[in-house]
């Protein structure tokens, strides 16, 4: 009995139910009081996310993710409606669509440039770190794999944190296959910025193509360490041994 219901919970809707007021009310039907004190203590709505024109109703990641599977044939059209949505919990959906119709292989070429497409002219709609850490490797970044990455550059000079988050994030999934040119290109142009949430992201992805090109990642460093944000500075040492973080974090 069990599976019978395990199997009812994660079929996915029919077709004609994938648009954004099934998914906004099966959303909602997933509200609890106590995650969303959780969510209020989390994110809390500060300067530096622009999180406090959003409206959170308290939907743990875990179910948004499972109901997004449920909703990920949803055509673009609809999601965007959904990316319209103020409260956040709908918009994580939103993406988390996106980047299972992305990952999927069953996805057609056409689709994927129309999520990729979606995904950068709705940009003011995908507008913090949760959003763009969920949805740019993926939505961005594979589909950007076989062609020219010259928006990515453009994102990187972008006035918008989250553009510019969007353009070293989605290099993530360029390092995973071995490619991580691109990673140290738009770290270096990320240098100077002023938002911590960049600086941690460049670290970040810093660190992973150090995993995969760690001399390449020591050239950077001994170029740029004494000039890094040491919040970057600091993710990208975090896989090297005691005595060559200290070495490098002295250049400071």
């Amino acid at each position: 009995m069990a599976n019978n219901n395990r199997t009812k919970l994660i079929a996915r809707p029919d077709k004609q139910a994938l648009t954004e007021k099934h998914f906004v009310d099966r959303l909602m039907a997933l509200r609890s009081p106590e995650e969303l004190k959780k969510q209020q203590r989390f994110f809390k709505f500060s300067d530096e996310q622009p999180l406090k024109n959003d409206e959170f109703i308290g939907v743990r990641m875990g179910q948004v993710f499972a109901l997004a599977k449920e909703f990920m044939d949803t055509a673009p059209d609809e999601i965007e409606k959904i990316l319209e949505n103020r409260i956040h919990e709908a918009r994580v959906g939103a993406v988390s669509m996106m980047d299972f119709q992305a990952r999927s292989k069953k996805t057609l070429e056409e689709r994927k440039k129309e999520l990729f497409d979606l995904y950068i002219r709705r940009h003011d709609r995908i507008n913090s770190w949760d959003l763009v850490d969920r949805s740019a490797p993926y939505v961005v970044g594979s589909y950007l794999l076989d062609k020219p990455r010259d928006i990515l550059y453009t994102l990187a000079h972008s006035k918008s944190t989250w553009e510019r988050r969007t353009a070293i994030v989605s290099t993530l999934y360029f390092i995973g296959k071995g490619e991580v040119e691109d990673t140290f290109k738009i770290a270096e142009i990320l240098l100077n910025d002023n938002e911590d949430l960049i600086h941690k992201a460049t670290g970040w992805a810093l660190r992973y193509a150090g995993d995969k090109e760690r001399a390449q990642l020591e050239r950077f460093l001994d170029t740029y360490a004494a000039a890094m944000p040491r919040t970057a500075l600091r993710y990208a040492l975090e896989h090297f041994d005691k005595e060559q973080r200290n070495a490098y974090l002295k250049r400071k």
